[in-house]
């Protein structure tokens, strides 16, 4: 019977120990503060469960049918989501300051919105 019990010790020490680290819990992404405007153009918590589909719906609409509304286009989501560099200028999405790789690092996530769109806004004047 001891057998038994020194042969299951290393076990359960491996079992007790190896939920250790995610009870410590993981550092929680630091999303940047939206620079401009009263709201999103939806609740937050919707736009962080939902955005993506909104963006595809966004882009069939323009690609497919021709129909280009604001609402929720990536322009529109730089009006307010945009984090500055040192240099005063919107970093762009190889920085990892983007607004928009802040949560897709953390979640590991590898967005292709880039391959064909800016990742700043444009700019007017001497404002973003």
């Amino acid at each position: 019977m001891k057998r038994y019990g020194y042969s299951l010790l290393p076990l359960l020490v491996l079992l007790l120990t190896a939920g250790a680290p995610a009870l410590a819990g993981a550092p929680k992404p630091d999303i940047p503060e939206a620079i401009k405007g009263e709201q999103c153009v939806e609740d937050t918590g919707f736009m962080r469960r939902n955005h993506m589909e909104l963006l595809e719906h966004q882009r069939d609409d323009t690609v497919r049918r021709g129909i280009r509304s604001k609402k929720h286009s990536l322009k529109n989501c730089f009006t307010c989501h945009v984090v500055k560099g040192d240099d005063g200028k919107a970093v762009t999405a190889s920085d990892p300051r983007h607004f928009c790789r802040e949560c897709h690092d953390y979640a590991a996530v590898n967005v292709d919105c880039w391959q064909c769109h800016v990742s700043t806004p444009e700019p007017r004047g001497d404002k973003l």
